[in-house]
């Protein structure tokens, strides 16, 4: 039994793997498609089309005559981007001299924009910083806060609000609200499989985050750090990259069942108050609960994370105990032969 379940946890991770993974694991890609720890486009290069890049860094030093669509820890456009530019990055950055022909779109921690960006300059990060020496042709719209040196030139409109431009409407929008729900039933589908499959590891993963919350938030924490540096530190090394590459997966796809374990343990706390003892009821408030707490206008960014923290801690600790519990019962069943040397606890003399 322990055997199965431990080969139906490795096929339900491989699961989560290639649907996270699929579209942008190196194989027969096409010449526009790089990937790897860094993509860069050297300065005498010239980029015919667009540029899909997804890596640890996208430097743009060269030409790229389309448009250049990116999932990167930091990009830099140094050089010339004729077309629109579409990241999702830790940080953006459009150096001076630099010149992007269309739009700039980029969801990211740090906007810079020190260049020319003929088009708009659409933010969604917590910072977008205009230099003196930025050129904005369109209209800027940023998510949260703007620093506009006095030299900044921007041709259209500056504004707050959603990335896509315009103004912010009051409460969640549709869009919003419909992208909320469609997560909101995929997370439901991943819960479900998780207690079909592993009920009891699930029920035990739920018990360690509600009854040692500090622990599992302070396990959850170090993995969350802990795991991107050392897959940095693997990708250093060219023989280590093809496996922080496919580390990064992994660690996407354990965050994201630590989420639904954050989630099911909030439900778990609720229905034990309640004296309801239901999995499946368990599940549903918790979905329900982090759903609703995330249209809040102040607790709604912590959600997501504290549920990544307290599930990933604790699915780290149960994973954990449970391995050295295995390795004990192994090293237990390894008797000494009559001789004093090793043997198993089934030769008997």
């Amino acid at each position: 039994m322990s055997a199965l379940r431990s080969h139906s946890r490795i096929a339900l991770l491989t699961v989560l793997l290639v649907l996270l993974g699929l579209s942008v694991l190196p194989g027969t890609a096409a010449a526009e498609t790089r990937t790897g720890g860094s993509v860069v486009v050297e300065a005498n290069e010239t980029v015919d089309g667009d540029l899909d890049a997804f890596a640890g860094s996208v430097v743009i030093s060269g030409t790229v005559t389309g448009d250049l669509n990116g999932v990167a820890g930091n990009v830099r456009i140094v050089g010339t981007v004729d077309g629109n530019v579409s990241v999702a990055s830790g940080t953006v950055v459009v150096l001076p001299n630099a010149t992007v022909g269309g739009n700039l779109d980029a969801g990211a921690e740090t906007v810079t924009v020190a260049g020319r960006v003929d088009g708009d300059v659409n933010a969604g990060s917590r910072l977008l910083r205009l230099t003196d020496t930025a050129s904005v042709g369109g209209d800027v719209t940023y998510g949260e806060t703007l620093e506009r040196a006095p030299g900044a030139v921007v041709g259209g409109t500056v504004q707050r609000g959603d990335v896509g431009g315009g103004p912010a409407a009051p409460g969640p929008e549709i869009p919003s609200l419909v992208f909320s729900v469609y997560f909101l039933l995929v997370n439901a589908a991943l819960g479900v499989i998780l207690l079909l499959v592993f009920p009891e590891f699930s029920r035990a993963v739920a018990d360690r985050a509600v009854d040692a919350p500090l622990k599992s938030g302070g396990v959850g924490l170090l993995a969350l750090v802990g795991t991107p540096v050392a897959l940095v530190a693997i990708a250093l090394t060219v023989v280590g990259l093809p496996i922080s590459f496919l580390g990064i997966f992994v660690f996407l796809a354990v965050a994201w069942t630590g989420a639904i374990y954050g989630r099911y343990a909030l439900g778990t706390l609720v229905t034990d108050r309640l004296g309801v003892d239901n999995r499946w009821l368990a599940l549903l408030v918790g979905l329900v609960a982090a759903f609703a707490l995330k249209l809040l206008p102040v607790v709604g960014g912590v959600v997501e994370p504290l549920a990544v923290l307290f599930g990933l801690g604790a699915l780290v600790t149960v994973l954990g105990s449970r391995y050295r519990r295995h390795r004990r019962g192994a090293a237990t069943a390894e008797g000494p032969t009559d001789d004093g040397g090793p043997g198993t606890a089934g030769e008997t003399a």
